[in-house]
């Protein structure tokens, strides 16, 4: 035991000695590189003496990034983490400066902007050499994982936790069912090839397709799967009458509210309220481990805000670095991509300039680097249930498009990182089952404005009579609008000043989600009917309805109930369709596969469901949609992949699509977000038994409806942003890195 400890200090000095001589190798070159970098002194020195000044300067350096680093970093907690990635390189710069005037008798120095390529080149490749040696001692890398193991659960203050296995979610965030399989086929995703079976390994993992609501989106998804209720969620963004508010899945404050709408519907906390962690997410799921989750990110104080937890991951300034290398390598990447597509004049194409490829690489390396970070710290800390999100592809494809190359690459390295979870799960202090999944795919097409030259928007604007841009008169669709107009008023429509204007206040709102189009006319408290619709507008839903470009609408009749709207006069009272209705007569909704009307249906119970809800057009052939947004690869509304995502889950567990004892499964099929999370509970039970709350520290409040638990109440309450900040955010060790970037 004592030869096996002794021989361990020896290689971890060995591999100090290693990167220490590396690092002062890398000294010496870059001195005899920069002409503003420099270590001797004004008249000379020897070469033995230079080598020692490089030896001294290459040590004060790791040894001030060891200590001095981390607490840089939690200083720095308030920049935005858009700019934290990017200001590494200078705090480095600066702590080489630092250590170069350790160095005695001033034989070291150089210019700010030479330090700062200097301070980024030494740690680049201390890392890559640390990496290595790590690496290759199979060993020494596994009790490295042990030891740290045993350090968080001593940290722990929660020491009983149960000793069954735990479940890590990953949700690859846009990825379809299709697309994975295509992925897998491919050979892009080799890990999760081999969890299914492929090249003769033995089947670990079973593949389930499920199938959205009409809302195809994050915001709905997730909130379903972490809090079990979609409801009222009728699309990505929409307006809500009786707040005069927008309301947007992404932004703190509607998440805050929507996470409060759902405990409060289900007097549930969520999925992770026992022992769980949220990463990367919306919405917190109910978890006390926080790290990245939107709806807490309006809350006071700082340990709340959502960039907390980008402090483990960065407090390493190896970490950081490398993460700032990759991040400029991708922008360069997508500004190399969207260029090569407009000397190819690549079609379908979007705008990909200003500030989107910043978005991307945060998106694609800094989001995943430190949500990946996060999922290992709680790894190896032996939390029973992780949810995580990386949004990687989904950012990608909607601007590149869901087969692009571009998209493939990101899939690749997706991958790399559910290879590091897998090993990283070898070595936990308990048996981890890791559950891949989507919230939804995407479709392509092109948008609607580049096919029609006109947006929803105008289209909707003409059809009310309204005035709209010069450049939506000259086309097609607004020239048939207007004289849809004109006959239906019986009166010309004049050009310029004479345009028939209403008062402001009858100006629709018109919202995009994807595909999905949301008209509201704000001045009318309540949703309108179909019957108030064409007195005030009798050209608005026959326009709409008629446009090529539209694959159906849903209205609401006064005395029919909710009523689909198609071309040619189609009409569809969904409530007067019976089961096993005919296609026939399904009218606009046959195309849109099984379980269209459905959900449809159920969206017009929604209190906050538009006036109008606008479909895109879908064709069936090659699964083309066309978007209301500045996306070729779309969704949010129905037609085609979007709404066809993937749960991934180990043989160990019970099949997702049960005999009806809590699975959610409809004919077969799972079906809808709140499936989907009975499903992820039913699981969690099987490993941990009974499900109880876990927190019974604070009373429920008076003014609390009956029979809400304790755990519910606090879980409302931490939505509030007026909490008072006594949940932090935690800190969750950048135990390993993925060097495969």
């Amino acid at each position: 035991m004592r030869d096996g400890r002794w021989r361990t200090v020896g290689r971890a000095l060995g591999r100090v000695i290693a990167v220490w001589a590396v690092s002062t190798a890398t000294m010496l070159a870059l001195a005899g590189i920069l002409p503003d970098f420099k270590l001797q002194s004004d008249d000379g020195d020897s070469a033995t003496r230079i080598a020692i000044t490089a030896a001294l300067g290459a040590g004060a350096f790791g040894l001030l990034s060891a200590l001095v680093w981390p607490l840089l970093v939690r200083a720095l907690l308030l920049v935005p983490a858009l700019v934290l990635g990017l200001l590494n390189f200078f705090l480095n710069g600066s702590l080489l400066l630092l250590a170069l005037r350790l160095i005695p008798d001033g034989r070291g120095d150089a210019n700010a902007e030479t330090a700062v390529v200097v301070a980024a080149v030494m740690s680049a490749v201390a890392s890559a050499t640390g990496g290595a040696l790590a690496v290759r001692d199979d060993d020494a890398y596994r009790r490295r994982l042990y030891r740290l193991a045993d350090r968080r659960r001593r940290r722990d203050q929660d020491a009983r936790r149960p000793s069954g296995p735990g479940t890590v979610f990953v949700q690859l965030d846009g990825v379809g069912h299709d697309v994975l399989t295509d992925a897998v086929a491919k050979g892009l995703m080799p890990t999760v090839a081999r969890w299914l079976g492929a090249d003769g390994h033995e089947a670990t993992h079973r593949l389930t397709p499920w199938r959205t609501d009409w809302s195809s989106q994050t915001g709905a998804s997730q909130l379903g799967i972490l809090h079990g209720s979609t409801y009222d969620v009728p699309a990505f963004r929409w307006y809500e009458k009786d707040t005069g508010e927008v309301m947007v899945s992404n932004r703190p404050a509607s998440a805050v509210e929507l996470q409060r709408r759902a405990i409060a519907r289900t007097g549930d906390a969520g999925l992770l309220a026992v022992d769980g962690a949220s990463r990367g997410n919306l919405f917190s799921g109910g978890a006390e481990q926080l790290a990245l989750v939107l709806s807490m990110a309006a809350r006071r104080g700082r340990e709340n805000r959502s960039r907390a937890g980008y402090f483990a991951y960065f407090s390493d300034p190896a970490n950081a670095v490398r993460t700032a290398l990759s991040f400029v390598a991708e922008v360069g990447r997508e500004i190399g991509e969207s260029t090569r597509a407009r000397i190819r004049r690549r079609r379908p194409r979007v705008s990909r300039g200003g500030l989107y490829p910043f978005i991307r690489a945060f998106a694609t390396v800094v989001e995943r680097d430190v949500v990946v970070a996060a999922v290992i710290g709680d790894m190896l800390a032996g939390r029973a249930a992780v949810y995580a999100d990386l949004v990687a592809y989904d950012e990608v494809a909607h601007h590149s498009g869901p087969a692009s190359g571009d998209a493939e690459k990101v899939l690749r390295r997706l991958d790399r990182s559910l290879a590091l979870l897998a090993k990283v799960a070898e070595h936990a202090p308990r048996p981890y089952r890791i559950v891949l999944l989507s919230d939804h795919g995407q479709s392509p097409g092109e948008t609607f404005r580049a096919r029609y030259g006109l947006t929803l928007a105008d289209l909707v604007r003409a059809g009310c009579g309204l005035p709209v841009p010069r450049r939506a008169r000259r086309t097609h669709s607004g020239a048939e609008a207007r004289a849809a107009v004109r006959a239906a008023l019986r009166r010309p429509v004049e050009e310029g000043t004479g345009e028939h204007r209403p008062r402001r206040r009858a100006e629709p709102i018109v919202l995009a989600s994807g595909n999905l189009g949301l008209v509201s006319f704000p001045d009318v408290p309540r949703r309108m009917t179909r019957e108030e619709i064409d007195d005030r507008h009798p050209a608005l839903l026959p326009t709409l309805a008629n446009h090529p470009g539209i694959g159906f609408l849903l209205v609401r009749s006064e005395e029919r109930g909710p009523l689909v709207l198609g071309a040619r006069g189609a009409e569809v009272y969904l409530d007067e369709l019976g089961p096993d209705a005919d296609p026939d007569a399904l009218g606009p909704l046959a195309d849109f596969g099984p379980g269209a009307a459905d959900a449809v249906r159920r969206t017009d119970t929604f209190p906050h469901t538009a006036d109008i809800m606008v479909n895109s057009a879908y064709e069936p052939l090659d699964g083309e949609v066309l978007a209301f947004e500045e996306q070729i690869g779309s969704h949010g509304g129905l037609g085609g992949a979007q709404s066809r995502p993937f749960l991934l889950s180990p043989l160990a567990l019970s099949p997702p699509i049960d005999d009806g004892s809590g699975g959610g499964g409809h004919g077969g099929e799972l079906v809808g977000a709140e499936a989907v999370h009975r499903v992820l509970r039913r699981w969690l039970g099987e490993d941990l038994g009974a499900r109880v709350p876990v927190d019974a520290v604070r009373d429920v409040p008076a003014d609390a409806p009956a029979g809400t638990s304790v755990g519910v109440a606090r879980a409302v309450d931490d939505c509030l942003p007026e909490g008072d900040g006594s949940q932090a955010f935690p800190v969750a060790d950048p135990l390993v890195q993925d060097k495969s970037q």
